[in-house]
């Protein structure tokens, strides 16, 4: 499997419906798209306009396709040529009810030099089991080493409580979920 996201940082007065009518109207057209796990439509106002959407692919060839592809053109044309970042997921559980997501917490950590990566990997699977046992419908954890990263990804059916997320994560409402891997 592989992670990715782009993001746009839009201008502090940009009409937010633009985004949410895109989503509307294009979520649906990835709901066949091989070799994808689920694209998460994320969005926020605070603390600044973007579109953000994350996705989970069954192997780089999907991926490629995507970026390769009309649909990614689109975007592209559209916002603006993004920088895709891309990890190795650590932890991906993408629970039978995704679909119904319409929050998202999303955090990013940098690795210190010389840390324990083994160690580090299962820290990171406790935090992942801990998040689905709070209602998390789906949880990614990506590591990158290019620039020694971790990024964590949840899912929520609700806006979790400050409590529930434990590290200091954005928050996104998340416009629709495409999931052709799990559902067809």
């Amino acid at each position: 499997m592989i992670s990715m996201q782009y993001s746009f940082v839009l201008p502090h007065d940009y009409d937010m419906a633009i985004i949410r009518d895109r989503i509307a109207t294009k979520g649906p057209a990835l709901e066949k798209l091989p070799g994808l796990v689920f694209k998460a439509y994320l969005h926020a106002e605070e603390p600044e306009r973007s579109y953000a959407p994350f996705y989970l692919w069954r192997d780089e060839q999907a991926m490629h396709a995507f970026l390769n592809g009309p649909a990614f053109d689109g975007v592209a044309r559209a916002f603006g040529w993004p920088s895709v970042r891309t990890w190795t997921p650590w932890h991906a559980t993408v629970g039978d009810e995704v679909r119904s997501a319409r929050h998202a917490t999303c955090s990013s950590t940098s690795i210190a030099p010389y840390s324990a990566l083994a160690q580090l990997r299962e820290r990171e699977e406790a935090y992942a089991q801990r998040m689905l046992e709070r209602g998390a419908l789906a949880v990614v954890v990506g590591f990158e080493p290019v620039t020694w990263t971790i990024t964590r990804l949840c899912l929520w059916r609700e806006r979790p409580a400050a409590e529930v997320v434990e590290v200091a994560e954005r928050h996104f409402q998340v416009g629709h979920v495409s999931a052709p891997a799990y559902f067809s």
